[in-house]
């Protein structure tokens, strides 16, 4: 059966009607899941088996049959793992029906079906009794429905319905105990993505400043966590206040609460400053000794820097305190750390909360609107001088139709031709010689390899010794649906790659005139100057103000000799990967290239596009 879907489309701002399969949302799911970047993340399965080892061995000890509760079982290796150290049963849930059906599978093809009963429910709809999913309750609880922010994903209100209807009372929990961590720093940086900075320009009866309204100046902002790749961010950008703080544990073995809480920690800055930013982490212990410990710290908090993981699953979070507030070497202040049933927020307190009841308990709330309209990155985008200097730049000579362009429902980065159907509309009261500006667009692209990002389309196979290659079809088939040949945003400041090619222009759009009413096509090849693991191509847009100033949405410098690359911090660029199937151990040799067809579609505002990597080997004589 094909279903009708309505979208709308961000280059053309129209509505659209899509004729789709009616399986099309469950394929967009499985295409951009993240299964497969925590299957791939080591450093997690290993101390996840660890920890279940352990709790297993716990209750044998006791002279009892291990019984096993594993919500959000994904392709169920939890569950096989807690079968191969000797658990007598597991109930593996999980909600989400094409990966219950994968499980399934999974399970059955590794021999652990008479062992482990896949429940396709959520856990606070699971029965217990002679005629529920569980015959008893469970004395091993097993979770992983933890998000950067830990609690983000309901992990407090899955694990109190646990305790009171699917476990025993004081069971064992894998992990046994998780910690959230804070750390107050100045940062004119991660500040300018949360506040309006004045905007200072030059002319010739000396500086202006625009000073942005005092509504956006007083509001808190937006309550919702930034959660980013904390060890791409350079220690010289920000300004340490406070020792790394322990803010509140949770023990997951004991009846949990999801009811709002604050936690308070006292603490003497090490430096005076401006308290504007609390960097924030947790760890997890998969053993009530907490001998088998998994951390998210960045590397400046971590016990073992050369053990750093890289994960895209868990990351670190960046909360803004509701204003920034002067703090002095020494001079005791406290932080507060409050959370409801899903969020996080901080606040910053001069005196004890408990001797002045000044807790405020609700989370901040946006009352100017902007942290509601625009994300953080647009907030860094406009604080950017270098960017506002190229505008006024280009400003000086021209009278203009003048536009970014940037537009909020833009997700890729083509999307922001916006501008030009909005150009081409008001082209009937352009008089003769009215300069537009940008002029011009050009779309770039660039082959890259990625030092870690690869893990999110590469296809795991065995996984701690379990075959989970049925995963890797079920992920396969979704690509394929459609999604293989699309690319995707990434903010790729925080994923670290090498460009093996140089930049390679592939399309340009001529501002200057409408939208044209045919495709535009281009084809090529780009060649690869630099050895490396082909992973994909990064594609982004560049604008051209005038034929002297150009603002890049992608590579801010030529890539460096071997290949480095610094990525313009404010934008989403767009990845292309090569293939889910893609080895990214392969070595390639010879006459390497990228060929290419690219098509811009004005009717719907589409790219489309096909890259396939070709490697020619040299003759060996």
């Amino acid at each position: 059966m094909r279903i009708f879907c309505g979208r709308a489309n961000p280059t053309t701002g129209s509505v659209e009607w899509l004729e789709e399969d009616e399986h099309y949302d469950y394929h967009q799911e499985i295409a951009r899941s993240s299964y497969a970047d925590m299957l791939h993340d080591k450093d997690r399965n290993m101390k996840y088996y660890q920890g279940i080892q352990a709790a297993v061995s716990r209750v044998k000890d006791r002279g009892q049959n291990a019984l096993v509760l594993d919500i959000g079982t994904g392709t169920g290796l939890l569950s096989m793992m807690a079968v191969t150290a000797g658990a007598d049963f597991c109930y593996a849930i999980e909600v989400f029906k094409p990966m219950a059906d994968a499980a399934v599978k999974i399970v059955e093809k590794n021999g652990f079906s008479d062992k482990i009963k896949v429940i396709n429910k959520h856990s606070t709809e699971v029965t217990v009794g002679p005629d529920g999913d569980m015959p008893c309750r469970a004395n091993i609880l097993i979770t992983e429905l933890f998000d950067t922010e830990l609690i983000g994903e309901g992990a407090l209100p899955s694990y109190e319905h646990a305790h009171r209807h699917l476990v025993q009372e004081n069971c064992e929990a894998v992990p046994h105990r998780a910690t959230i961590y804070a750390q107050l720093v100045e940062s004119r940086r991660m500040w300018s993505w949360n506040k309006l900075f004045p905007i200072r320009v030059q002319t010739s009866h000396g500086e202006q400043v625009i000073v942005p309204p005092s509504e956006v100046e007083q509001c808190p902002g937006a309550p919702s966590v930034y959660d980013i790749q904390l060890n791409q961010v350079s220690p010289t950008d920000f300004t340490v206040l406070s020792n790394v703080l322990p803010m509140f544990s949770v023990d997951f073995s004991k009846q949990v609460s999801s009811s709002a809480a604050c936690h308070i920690r006292q603490f003497e800055p090490l430096a005076s400053g401006r308290a504007q930013v609390v960097l924030s982490w947790w760890d997890i212990e998969m053993d009530p000794e907490g001998k088998i410990k998994c951390t998210m710290a960045p590397f400046w908090a971590h016990s073992d820097p050369k053990e750093l993981q890289w994960r895209d699953h868990w990351m670190q979070c960046v909360y803004f305190l509701p204003q920034e507030e002067p703090v002095i070497q020494g001079s005791a202040v406290f932080l507060v750390a409050h959370h409801d049933d899903y969020c996080v927020w901080y606040s910053l307190q001069r005196t004890s909360p408990e001797k002045n009841e000044s807790i405020h308990p609700g989370r901040p709330v946006c009352d100017c609107q902007a942290h509601l309209l625009w994300n953080r990155p647009r907030f860094g985008e406009i604080n950017d001088q270098d960017r506002t200097d190229q505008y006024i730049q280009a400003l000086r000579t021209v009278s203009l139709l003048l536009g970014e362009p940037f537009f909020t429902t833009s997700l890729l980065p083509w999307h922001n031709l916006f501008f030009w159907y909005v150009r081409t509309a008001v082209d009937q009261h352009l008089g003769p010689g009215a300069v537009v500006m940008p002029q011009a667009a050009s779309l770039y692209a660039l082959v890259v390899e990625f030092r870690d990002l690869w893990r999110i389309r590469s296809p795991c196979g065995d996984c701690e010794g379990f075959d989970v290659h049925i995963m890797d079809d079920m992920i396969k088939r979704a690509l394929d649906f459609r999604e293989s040949k699309e690319a995707e945003p990434h903010p790729l400041w925080e994923y670290p790659c090498r460009g093996l090619s140089e930049p390679q222009q592939i399309l340009t759009f001529d501002f200057r005139q409408p939208v044209p009413s045919q495709p535009v096509r281009a084809e090529g090849s780009i060649e690869l100057r630099r050895p490396g693991k082909s992973h994909g191509v990064v594609l982004w847009m560049e604008y051209h103000l005038t034929q002297d100033s150009t603002v890049s949405t992608g590579l801010l410098k030529p890539a460096e000799d071997k290949g480095d690359c610094c990525w313009n911090p404010h934008c989403k660029q767009a990845v292309y990967f090569f293939s889910t199937t893609l080895d990214p151990s392969a070595p390639l040799g010879g006459s390497r290239t990228v060929s290419y067809t690219v098509e811009f579609h004005p009717h719907t505002g589409d790219i489309t596009m096909d890259f396939t990597l070709s490697d020619t080997l040299e003759d060996e004589h």
